[in-house]
């Protein structure tokens, strides 16, 4: 049976068309209702019990619950528990639900999936019992509304058919739109607010726990806290007339009172500040952003706010500190940022939240107070029962609404990660607070994996060239299972005067197992890369994969991509090829293994003469860099020694560098090089690259003026001069100083990030950290999606693979980009979380004095940097002893000028009184200031004063070097005592 629908549109050239759209209408779908007595199900189509049992007090009888979209969309966390069953989901919630939140609609088809829950999907929009025509003039969603109420009413009607009265299943429309509920009641549809069912449903306890708690934000008027958001129409408009401006809003992890936002038109993010200036905005949230007159634009803030285990309301004191501290300042002042507020949400990002609940302190009461594991989330008010049980527990929130009368943002309890301090549960909360995919791998995916004693086939040899012969190897850090490169090298023949090497890197064929669009394709892509934690690794692939038939272990065969250079001893590449290739690794080495075996001068076999010519060929690429422009940057990173059964942390340290780390890496750089320059050639529009934005000059302004303080006038004009700078800025008797200042220049810089070539122009390509023109990713296939991406265009390139319409689809590869670049951004903070969870375990019972660094000033506290563990905190100064200089950022108590750059004794401890946020505690040693120092010998620890002198020592002569560099000893004191008095 068809229905059909006729009408006119007019062309933008003012043709008149006749489009009719036919809609076909089926009279043998089934209901799914083991009940039923009229559908010609098959025994395995019955999903619907035929005498299901009722767990509602409201409801004696039994019965089936449908559903309307509202529900769905606010309470799937009810939904997912097993609870509800005999759960009718009709198409019309379905496509709702898909059109206005895929993540909700994924994890609804989950449901629906598991046979146990007894979720069944009705086509009544394709039933011709069931469907409805849109009337004339009527609203969508109240069309929506009518079909869900005819299903119910259908339902209701077919299953009474030859059943006796009272001996077939009911049904219940449970909808929270009043108007839905009155209107259902007139038609004699049974129904009832989620609210209501939940709270009397029987034998399973804290399922009211998770209700959603829906307000209309912008509802209420009397006691408003914050001002109303606006319309979404009055946001369009305010946009498509310059008034307003569309950003997203990046809370800071120092401050939560502070944020961010970045806008076109304008080169610095937009500052945004106070409950006022945020209103109610939460990090990811797209935000409608008002920027201030120039006069009201302000510095971002340099208060560093400190965690407490206090009530959080103490947030309108701490507010009133952060702008009475941070007032207008002249506009001509290089760190003032424009400043602007949010006067409207356009859409919210909010997603389930990790932390600790604070049970109030009235006994008896069910709201209480949510603290989020993420600095950057508000506090959060949710009602419970089980405060008792959840204070002891890491849990789960959603967030569902935040009125204008509320202080906190309203949510709901999901569920319970394991107890505070419990390794696995804070693994847990690393993960989700990041949103990293980590679940096990699906019978789908796994699907797609070769048997486990899988080899090579003759046939697939026969396509590839063969170099087992060669001597390959592979050098990675210790422990490493997932190897995705390999090298070799050997000497050719003499060009004129020249010796000529060809060199190959070979990396790891992953595309031949991951093909196109299959589940594993799929879940590669979403999961974009590896993720590295402390002690366990959440492989972008199957473990089969990527630490066995893909991982190129030493005296094993294995397919390979490989790219082969003629290289001369200078490193000028002669030729480049790329071909799909069969190795067999002759060793795979640790760093420290490769490097002693190139120390050793009685070592004169293949392997040694290999990594010889290796190493040679890399200081030579290395050194043509460095004269390029490109830069040596440096971030203090740590290694931990973990127990193999416990998996405790029992040490930690920083990381070394051995030459050998710099041969591999200079190598895998050429190799990206090369196959950027390639793919940009053979696919101009659709080539995936890897671009480093050049930094604002702005984004100096602090750290030049540190530097300049040491005495060093650096020069970012360009790279160049900024590498060069970087070199000659040493101080001799200081030798983690030059370390230490390319940290700071680190953290200057932009995030590089993936881009699909047709999306920039050609001078946008560039990558500024490594002063090169074109950059992609080809070498780390095994834990990185973008190289799988690389694989697959270079393999179609070459001929040695079919292309993909994905990959020539620019829209595709630019939402592609925008995914690994979140991924990548959150596996990186997952892993620095993980560093700090382990730092935490490994202090728990531990107190050290150590040598430190000054990172930054702030106007309440020094970031340190301990280079021993690469460990880095805020050290808090009292403000009635310490004066902030604003101008030169640098503190001062009596005649101790605390600077960047200065070399400190700091006493390290753990703080537990927070459980939410446990943190090292760094105190000042040395220099000495009376009644705030820590003193060890009142304690009785014991300590190695030869370090604290020489801390001492370097301090007083650092200090005294820049104040007669600056000539500005006296008068700079003078003028900072008068402030005090003032």
């Amino acid at each position: 049976m068809w229905t059909t629908k006729t009408f006119l549109t007019k062309t933008k050239r003012g043709n008149i068309l006749k489009i009719v759209r036919e809609h076909y209408l089926r009279d043998d779908l089934l209901c799914g209702s083991a009940a039923c007595n009229i559908c010609p199900h098959k025994d395995d189509e019955f999903v619907l019990d035929a005498k299901p049992h009722s767990i509602c007090a409201l409801f004696d009888y039994g019965h089936y619950l449908i559903l309307d979209t509202n529900v769905v969309l606010h309470q799937i966390d009810v939904l997912e528990e097993d609870a509800l069953t005999n759960v009718i989901i009709l198409q019309t919630v379905l496509e709702e639900v898909k059109h206005q939140n895929t993540a909700i609609f994924q994890r609804l088809l989950e449901i629906i999936g598991k046979k146990t829950r007894k979720f069944y999907s009705f086509v009544n929009e394709h039933h011709k019992d069931t469907y409805i025509e849109r009337n004339p003039g009527e609203k969508q969603n109240d069309r929506n509304d009518r079909a869900i109420r005819k299903a119910a009413a259908w339902y209701a009607s077919h299953l009474s058919i030859n059943n006796l009265e009272g001996e077939y299943p009911q049904i219940v429309l449970l909808t929270d739109d009043e108007n839905n509920r009155k209107i259902a009641q007139e038609e004699g549809i049974v129904c009832c607010s989620v609210k209501d069912y939940i709270e009397n449903v029987n034998g399973f306890v804290g399922l009211v726990d998770k209700l959603s708690k829906n307000v209309i934000p912008e509802s209420c008027s009397k006691d408003a806290l914050y001002p109303a958001h606006l319309t979404p129409t009055q946001i369009h408009t305010g946009i498509r007339n310059g008034k307003l401006y569309q950003g997203t809003f990046h809370a800071s992890r120092e401050n939560f009172l502070e944020g961010t936002s970045v806008v076109s038109g304008f080169e610095k993010p937009i500052l945004l500040q106070g409950h006022i200036g945020i209103n109610r905005a939460v990090d990811g949230d797209i935000v409608a952003i008002e920027i201030l007159p120039k006069e009201e634009w302000r510095k971002p803030s340099d208060i560093v706010l400190e965690d407490k285990a206090d009530d959080p309301g103490d947030l309108l004191e701490e507010e009133t500190e952060l702008l009475t501290t941070v007032k207008p300042i002249d506009t001509s002042d290089d760190e003032i940022t424009p400043t602007g507020k949010v006067v409207g949400i356009i859409r919210r990002k909010w997603r389930q939240y990790c932390g600790i609940l604070k049970p109030s302190k009235f006994p008896g009461a069910t709201r209480h107070l949510f603290t989020p594991a993420e600095r950057k989330i508000p506090h959060v008010r949710i009602e419970t029962r089980q405060s008792d049980v959840l204070a002891s527990q890491r849990i789960l929130v959603a967030l569902d609404s935040w009125p204008r009368n509320s202080r906190y943002p309203l949510g709901h309890f999901v569920r319970s990660l394991g107890p505070i301090g419990d390794k696995n549960a804070e693994n847990e909360v690393i993960l989700l607070e990041h949103d990293i995919p980590h679940a096990r791998f699906s019978e789908a995916v796994l699907a797609c994996l070769p048997p486990d004693d899988w080899t090579i086939p003759e046939e697939e040899i026969k396509k590839r060239v063969d170099l087992r012969a060669l001597c390959i190897c592979s050098v990675d850090p210790p422990g490493c299972t997932d190897i995705d490169d390999a090298l070799h090298a050997r000497a050719l023949r003499c060009a004129g005067d020249l010796r000529t090497y060809e060199v190959g890197v070979h990396i790891a064929d992953v595309t031949h197992f991951v093909r196109p669009n299959t589940a594993l394709d799929k879940e590669a892509a979403l999961r974009s890369t590896t993720v590295y934690l402390v002690d366990k690794r959440i492989d972008m692939v199957p473990d089969l994969l990527s630490s066995n038939l893909c991982s190129l272990r030493g005296g094993e065969e294995r397919l390979a991509f490989s790219c082969v250079w003629e290289i001369d001893e200078n490193a000028n590449v002669i030729s480049t090829k790329f071909h799909k290739s069969v190795i067999k690794s002759r060793s795979a080495m640790t760093y420290e293994e490769a490097q002693l075996i190139i120390d050793d001068s009685s070592r004169q076999d293949e392997i040694a003469s290999s990594l010889r010519v290796l190493n040679a060929l890399a200081k030579k690429l290395k050194r043509k860099r460095l004269d390029n422009g490109a830069l040596l940057l440096a971030s203090p990173e740590i290694r931990f020694q973990v127990d193999s059964e416990t998996h405790e942390p029992m040490e930690v340290q920083a990381k070394k560098i051995l030459d050998t780390n710099s041969m591999v890496e200079e190598f895998m750089l050429l190799a990206n090089v090369s196959v950027a320059e390639r793919l940009a050639r053979d696919f101009p529009q659709c080539a995936l690259l890897r671009r480093h934005p050049s930094p604002p000059p702005a984004y100096f302004h602090t750290f030049l003026k540190a530097a300049s303080q040491q005495g060093f006038e650096l020069d970012v004009s360009t790279n160049k001069s900024f590498s060069k700078s970087l070199d000659a800025a040493v101080i001799p008797e200081r030798p983690f100083f030059n370390t230490l200042l390319r940290i700071m220049a680190t953290r200057c810089m932009q995030q590089a990030v993936y881009f699909s070539s047709g999306t920039r122009t050609q001078e946008e390509f560039y990558h500024y950290g490594l002063a090169c023109p074109i950059y992609t990713h080809f070498t780390s296939p095994i834990r990185r999606y973008a190289d799988v991406i690389v694989h697959r265009l270079l393999a179609a390139s070459i001929g040695a693979d079919v292309t993909h319409a994905s990959l020539l689809d620019t829209k595709h590869a630019d939402a592609l980009c925008d995914n690994l670049n979140y991924r990548h951004r959150q596996a990186q903070y997952a892993g620095r979380a993980s560093v700090a969870l382990n730092t935490h375990i490994l202090f728990k019972n531990r107190v050290e004095t150590e040598s430190a660094v000054v990172l930054a000033v702030k106007r309440n506290a020094l970031q340190v940097l301990i280079p021993k563990y690469g460990l880095e905190g805020p050290l808090y100064l009292p403000s009635d002893k310490f004066t902030y200089n604003e101008e030169e950022h640098f503190q001062i108590c009596d005649d101790v000028i605390l600077k960047t750059f200065d070399e400190l004794t700091v006493r390290l401890s753990l703080d537990s009184t927070n459980l939410q946020h446990r943190k090292l505690v760094f105190q000042l040693v040395k220099p000495h200031i009376p009644g705030f120092s820590y003193e060890p010998e009142k304690e009785g620890e014991k300590m190695d004063i030869e370090t604290v002198d020489m801390a001492e020592t370097n301090i007083i002569d650092n200090k005294d070097k820049s104040i007669k560099k600056k000539k500005r000893k006296d008068n700079v004191e003078t003028k900072s005592k008068k402030k005090v008095k003032k």
